[in-house]
């Protein structure tokens, strides 16, 4: 602990402050465990951070959460390194062992936003058991509902240009000359992952795995269908008046 205080005599006054000021704000907030399902292309990406700022709370991505585990050796990470040394998937107990050590951080006091987990209703009964043994449970699946054309429109318009990162649609942000980036006039391509063929995979994969999910949530009677093809603005109204 010593050492953690000592890294905050470095911390400027403003950031501290700043710091506090949000902590005393977010103390009067209602605690919230959330999870967010969706197929890639769904707006998840754009939402998690508003919620996670309205609600202060702490985002959990499990891919990342491991890659972090394991690279700061943790009794989990080293046990999680093992299996993927093996090329054995990691096993369900360990990464909700992953999830529950995260939820003992500060930042994650008032709740949390689970992405990308859990992705089979094995999964999502194990999380269950684990958050009851903390006395807690998940309030809220916001299920981002979006039709597969929709999401092909999307995603196959995608074009970017590599070296400066700048992206096309060829429908909403078209360039001004096809497949040519507007300010060097070199070629824009387009990721593997945005090929109509590789959609299709993935949002099969997709449906075929978490429906079961949504169900079991479903019977809980906690889950909100979000308009996932609105507007941003019009979905984060949507998630608002769900969390409320």
């Amino acid at each position: 602990m010593a050492g953690s205080a000592a890294n905050l005599e470095d911390v400027p006054s403003v950031d501290l402050m700043t710091e506090l000021l949000r902590r005393m704000k977010c103390s009067a907030k209602p605690d919230k465990r959330l999870i967010l399902v969706g197929p890639p292309g769904s707006g998840k990406g754009t939402q998690s951070p508003l919620i996670k700022d309205e609600y202060c709370l702490c985002h959990l991505a499990t891919g990342d959460m491991l890659r972090a585990a394991v690279a700061a050796k943790t009794p989990l990470g080293v046990k999680a390194k093992e299996a993927m040394d093996k090329g054995e998937l990691v096993s369900d107990d360990l990464v909700v062992g992953i999830i529950d050590d995260a939820l003992k951080k500060p930042s994650c006091q008032k709740g949390f936003i689970l992405d990308g987990f859990p992705r089979t209703v094995v999964q999502a009964q194990k999380l269950d058991e684990m958050l009851e043994n903390r006395g807690v449970k998940v309030d809220k699946v916001l299920n981002f509902a979006i039709d597969d054309a929709i999401l092909e429109e999307r995603i196959t318009g995608r074009w970017i240009h590599p070296s400066s990162g700048r992206t096309y649609h060829t429908k909403f942000a078209p360039p001004k000359v096809p497949g040519v980036d507007d300010v060097t006039g070199e070629p824009l391509i387009q990721r593997k992952d945005d090929t109509p063929a590789v959609l299709k995979s993935r949002l099969d994969a997709f449906h075929r795995q978490t429906e079961p999910v949504i169900d079991y949530y479903n019977k809980k009677g906690i889950v909100a269908n979000l308009p996932a093809e609105k507007k941003p603005e019009e979905v984060t109204g949507v998630i608002k008046k769900a969390l409320s």
